[in-house]
């Protein structure tokens, strides 16, 4: 087979070593433009797992690699003074000159034809002569560029500008500096990669960037030629950063300011040629995982060529193979460089919590990861997080506040809809539904949406609350949970507007009545789908209608003994309709700008919170973004919740989606948790307001994560509740915990421990243990006087 290889990184380089070791009648052509001891950066890292693979598929790159690794554990976090480390990490960095080096000479033993200064074939003329082209050529892939309809890029530019430099100070572990600076908070990624060398990057968002006068600068050295370095912008990190060097030197390698680019694509194989590494995706470098995903693509097409009985099955088994993996780096990546963008919502954190953030952010790492990698550090942020009590206990189970009402723990049972109503009362099924729930542990336990009239329900099964006998119902609910369970219990008031008189879920979500329909309502006669129907444009005098319905429904959910009431601003449901641009095309006073679309949900608000008790706090559930172009972005989500907490809310739960029927939601672990994150630390903070997190949160791990770190200080969980109505009281025995945050019921006490469900009586290796003591945290650290010649 003829394969060409266009780009001599280390993805392609190590890609036609493997394929040319695995059958060495393969004839590989290798083209890469610059010389063969150029190379642009400094130092790469790389995780035990890829090295797992590399040390697999030729253990003589490995053997040569290893003896150049810089290695250590440890990660500190150097803020407002104070220096917090996290161990156990397990980093090994190289040089990338050396890397790339080591990588040339392994083509050369194996019979890799390279040709190096050379300008190869485009891809697409290689096609015809050659059995396989495999583009290798970079973040800026001219391969991908040339073919770009076959490859569907999508490229986004980020908001923060970076510089890639190296120092003469070797760090001895992974470093992250926050620098408050005249212009705002800059930050430093360092790490050792040698034994003479580390690399070091600056980076800051946007806003600060300009402020510096970094901008100017940088366009002046786009004019400079090739190769050469941005000094005025060096000589200035030289200075800001001076304390920080101790009088050690930070160098240029063709370093200028750069903006990074995350590089997604369609498709990576058009016909024969195939993309591989940056050309086909990029990850931020906040998670060092660039080098690391070019080389396990190269291991993986080469294996697959190997496999598969032709160049298209391979091509297909490559991509099929690695494109869940990158996904999932990028979407860790996302998660990390958001983080950086959005760094200066969080130097407000006391230490212990900044330093569990940054460590979390890209949200691989977690609570229990950490508690594995190093207990100790988990056992101090668990201590900082109990504020002084005595009672120190997993984050979930520390009691909160919503206002005036004390939570036991941070575990909401989320508003889910059961459809289950009849003439919008509630019946047994909600009994049990809700009762199983208070009983299962929980702290607060939420009703489904309930409907401030008939018209106002989502479906004939909507439960409601617009009638005496409805009140009754609810209130028979609420008693069952205060005097059986220390769960407390709230109600969600709200409206479907537009989104109204449809069929019960499992018959057709979203989808018109077959008969028996009422007329919807919304600020803009547009339906949600074509299927739905045109909505009413309401009058000054509906809403003043609508505005009554909330405020005598919020009368009787006080009546019926509720602690809580939420009102639901969120998924294009009428409130939330009022507030996204895609749905209220108004020309009146309760449309156009924000403060015109938030002016009918305000009204709302207002007149419920007027009629409900005073010492029982409200709270509203927000879409923070309508996951559709010119719909609700972050920024005006942030807005929104600002307006609300100036109107007296107690907390904000903050949802994202479901507005319009084109949206495009970035599903994913924890995936609205960043929207809560942003809220909580710019809005939450400030106005002394409790942030809900929900959505996709199922893990007891992530909620510890998502509250240790700041990022909300409750969470609400849906669909686990429905899989264990006693997610909560089984949380607390995954987590060894019995204590004040959750109580079993008398009558489940029995069944508080977990179930053997294995034989764990086998004897322990106590020799062993007494020989070698119990394992600590490593907290190795990098120390070239010590390292192996």
């Amino acid at each position: 087979m003829r394969i060409a290889v266009l780009g001599g990184g280390p993805g392609g380089l190590y890609f036609a070593a493997l394929a040319k070791q695995l059958d060495p009648r393969h004839e590989v052509h290798l083209w890469e433009r610059n010389a063969p001891d150029d190379t642009f950066g400094f130092g790469v890292v790389f995780s035990d797992e890829t090295l797992g693979g590399i040390e697999h598929a030729d253990p003589t790159v490995f053997a040569r690699m290893e003896r150049d690794f810089a290695r250590w554990d440890d990660i500190d976090v150097h803020y407002q003074g104070t220096v917090l480390t996290s161990g156990g990490h397990g980093f090994a960095a190289m040089s990338r000159h050396r890397l790339l080096a080591i990588l040339q000479q392994r083509c050369a033993e194996v019979g890799v034809r390279t040709q190096f200064r050379a300008e190869a074939p485009a891809a697409d003329v290689l096609a015809s002569g050659y059995d396989l082209v495999v583009a290798a050529d970079g973040a800026n892939s001219q391969t991908r560029t040339r073919l770009a309809a076959a490859f569907g890029p999508e490229l986004e530019t980020r908001r923060c500008a970076y510089i890639w430099l190296g120092t003469d100070l070797v760090f001895d572990a992974f470093k992250f500096y926050i620098l408050d600076t005249p212009a705002g908070v800059m930050q430093v990624h360092g790490y050792p990669y040698s034994r003479d060398a580390s690399t070091f990057i600056l980076e800051a968002r946007d806003d600060v960037w300009h402020r510096a006068g970094f901008d100017g600068l940088a366009s002046a050295a786009a004019e400079l030629p090739p190769g050469r370095s941005d000094e005025t912008s060096i000589e200035i990190i030289r200075e800001l950063c001076a304390d920080m060097l101790g009088g050690h030197r930070i160098v240029g390698n063709n370093s200028r300011w750069v903006h990074f680019t995350t590089v997604r694509c369609a498709s990576w194989r058009h016909g024969n040629v195939v993309l591989l590494g940056d050309a086909a995706h990029t990850a931020h470098f906040s998670i060092g995982s660039g080098t690391k995903l070019a080389m396990e693509d190269a291991l993986a097409l080469a294996a697959c060529l190997h496999e598969q009985p032709d160049v298209t099955a391979a091509a297909a088994a490559y991509e099929a193979e690695r494109r869940p993996v990158v996904a999932s780096t990028q979407r860790a990546a996302q998660a990390s460089l958001e983080w950086f963008e959005n760094i200066g919502s969080y130097t407000g954190q006391q230490p212990e919590q900044f330093a569990f953030n940054i460590i979390t952010r890209s949200r691989r790492v977690t609570y229990d990861n950490l508690r594995l990698r190093d207990p100790e550090f988990v056992a101090e942020m668990d201590r900082w997080f109990a504020g002084g009590r005595d009672d120190v206990r997993p984050p979930m189970f520390q009691p909160v506040r919503i206002g005036q009402l004390e939570l036991a723990n941070r575990i909401i049972v989320s508003p889910m809809d059961m459809y289950s109503a009849r003439d919008g009362v509630p019946g047994d099924f909600h009994l049990v539904h809700l009762g199983s729930k208070a009983l299962g542990g929980a702290g607060l336990v939420m009703t489904e949406m309930v409907c401030v009239s008939g018209t106002g329900r989502i479906s004939p099964g909507c439960a409601g609350l617009y009638t005496g006998e409805q009140e009754a119902a609810w209130r028979r609910i609420v008693d069952f949970v205060h005097t059986r369970s220390d769960a407390r219990i709230g109600i969600q008031l709200g409206h479907s507007g537009r989104k109204g008189s449809t069929r019960l879920m499992w018959e057709g979500i979203d989808q018109p009545l077959e008969q028996g329909n009422w007329e919807v309502c919304g600020p803009s006669p547009l339906p949600y789908s074509a299927v739905n129907q045109v909505p009413k444009e309401l009058t000054e005098a509906d809403l003043a209608q609508i505005t009554a319905q909330f405020r005598h429904a919020a009368q009787r959910a006080a009546r019926a003994g509720f602690d809580l009431l939420e009102l639901h601003c969120a998924h294009g449901y009428l409130l939330s309709s009022f507030l996204s641009p895609l749905t209220n095309k108004r020309t009146d006073a309760y449309g156009g700008s924000l403060e015109g679309r938030l002016r009918f949900p305000l009204e709302v608000f207002d007149a419920v919170r007027a009629v409900w008790p005073a010492d029982r706090p409200m709270t509203v559930r927000i879409s923070a973004t309508d996951w559709h172009d010119g719909g609700i972005d972050a920024d005006e989500a942030v807005e929104i919740a600002r307006a609300f907490a100036e109107h007296g809310v107690d907390g904000i739960d903050v949802s994202t989606g479901q507005v319009v029927s084109g949206e495009r939601p970035a599903f994913g672990r924890s995936y609205q948790t960043p929207y809560a994150d942003r809220i909580r630390n710019e809005i939450g903070r400030k106005y002394g307001v409790a942030v809900i997190a929900v959505g996709a949160i199922s893990s007891y791990d992530d909620v510890n994560s998502i509250l240790l770190a700041g990022r909300a200080d409750l969470c609400a969980l849906g669909r686990a509740h429905l899989y264990d109505p006693q997610w909560t009281l089984h949380a607390a025995a995954e987590q060894g915990y019995s204590g004040a945050g959750v109580r079993w019921p008398d009558q489940f006490a029995a069944g508080s421990r977990k179930p053997q469900t294995g034989r764990t009586d086998g004897p322990r290796p106590r020799l062993e243990l007494i020989r070698t003591g119990v394992p600590g945290t490593a907290h190795a650290r990098w120390r070239p006087t010590q390292a192996r010649p």
